[in-house]
């Protein structure tokens, strides 16, 4: 695997965890953390901010490292 893809994978999947992690707890008033956590929205909505992290985020992160290396 290409060092552009792990950096991809590492950058995208703290992001997308961290997002996840942010709207349950912001959720929690509303609703507890174990009907959350059965919902399957919750676990849609993890994988759509896990990819947008990798091939979204990740993606202009590993440009913008790459024009401050040049």
């Amino acid at each position: 695997m290409s060092e552009r893809w792990k950096y991809q994978i590492k950058m995208g999947s703290i992001w997308g965890l961290f997002m996840t992690v942010f709207n349950v707890l912001f959720d929690i008033k509303d609703t507890p953390l174990a009907a959350q956590v059965a919902a399957p929205a919750f676990y849609f909505k993890a994988l759509a901010y896990i990819l947008v992290g990798v091939f979204v985020l990740g993606y202009y992160t590993w440009k913008s490292k790459q024009k401050q290396n040049l």
